[in-house]
């Protein structure tokens, strides 16, 4: 499973159009409407860097009314919450990842 961050900045009309559509985008697990730098955060996780590869820039960043993206692609999870194993129900047969998991 690869999870990744995008950070968007946004047209302030557009915030809640695009949260929406992105959302609908397969591989997009949430999307937050943030205060700071960026406008909205979203969490995309995929099976592998392929399917990545399609999902941002051939989805989310055709999106209507975004004004800058930045990417950032995680290699480690350190959580408390075992991620993995509640975003894998229904992916037992899924093609190994790679990815690694922190010991706890």
């Amino acid at each position: 499973m690869v999870t990744t961050i995008v950070l968007l900045n946004v047209q302030p009309r557009f915030i809640d159009q695009v949260a929406q559509e992105v959302l609908d985008v397969e591989g997009v697990t949430e999307v937050y409407s943030v205060a700071g730098r960026y406008d909205l955060v979203v969490v995309v996780r995929t099976r592998g860097t392929e399917e990545l590869a399609q999902v941002v820039p051939s989805h989310i960043l055709k999106v209507e009314g975004i004004t800058h993206s930045e990417t950032l692609t995680a290699f480690r999870v350190f959580s408390r919450h075992d991620l993995e194993r509640m975003f894998s129900i229904g992916m037992e047969d899924a093609p190994e990842s790679g990815a690694v998991r922190a010991p706890r």
